[in-house]
């Protein structure tokens, strides 16, 4: 049985999510970003346990399909995000049809009536939050973080930067405390 949980963004959610579920002795097939495949069947008191321990870590279990469908898709544009190194070969229009399986429109009409925003205006968000995540690390040039990010020029991610936090990348850097959000709530 597939369940599917919201708010999991990250290696640790994974990490988190699955001791919670193992602690509840329930044997866990595969998991991964916002879905976890269990071996047993689960009635509705096995799905109220799983949600009683997950809910205070910041998780919920999703049950209609559209929702469903707009967790995987931010799913897919943390992960195509955070996994970028330069520039993709595919668009993520054409990652995210394939993947779910439905045409781009459809997709991006579904969320952006759901969330408020459409799915560029998301992806901007998330990739922002990643070069603030850099800027912090102050490991990577602004050149290099604009290189590994696809960005054409520093120009380009210094101008998206700016219009979406209201700081330069300089500034943010020299002031970062406190300014960055989990990914949950971009």
């Amino acid at each position: 049985m597939t369940i599917y949980i919201k708010n999991m963004v990250c290696n640790r959610c994974i990490l988190v999510v699955r001791q919670e579920i193992e602690k509840l002795d329930f044997a866990i097939q595969t998991i991964k970003l916002g879905e976890v495949t269990l071996l047993d069947e689960l009635d509705s008191e096995k799905l109220g346990k799983i949600a009683d321990v997950l809910e205070p870590l910041g998780f919920e279990l999703i049950d209609d399909k559209k929702s469903q469908l707009i967790e995987r898709i931010k799913t897919i544009v943390i992960k195509w995000v955070r996994e970028q190194d330069g520039e993709h070969t595919v668009n993520l229009s054409d990652v995210l049809a394939g993947e779910l399986h439905h045409d781009y429109n459809y997709l991006s009409n579904l969320f952006s009536e759901v969330e408020g925003v459409t799915i560029e205006k998301y992806h901007i968000a998330q990739k922002i939050e990643l070069v603030k995540e850099l800027l912090v690390y102050d490991e990577l040039s602004l050149s290099e973080i604009a290189d590994q990010l696809g960005y054409s020029s520093v120009a380009y991610l210094s101008n998206q930067f700016k219009k979406v936090t209201g700081l330069t990348p300089s500034h943010f850097k020299q002031i970062k405390e406190d300014k960055r959000k989990p990914l949950d709530e971009v």
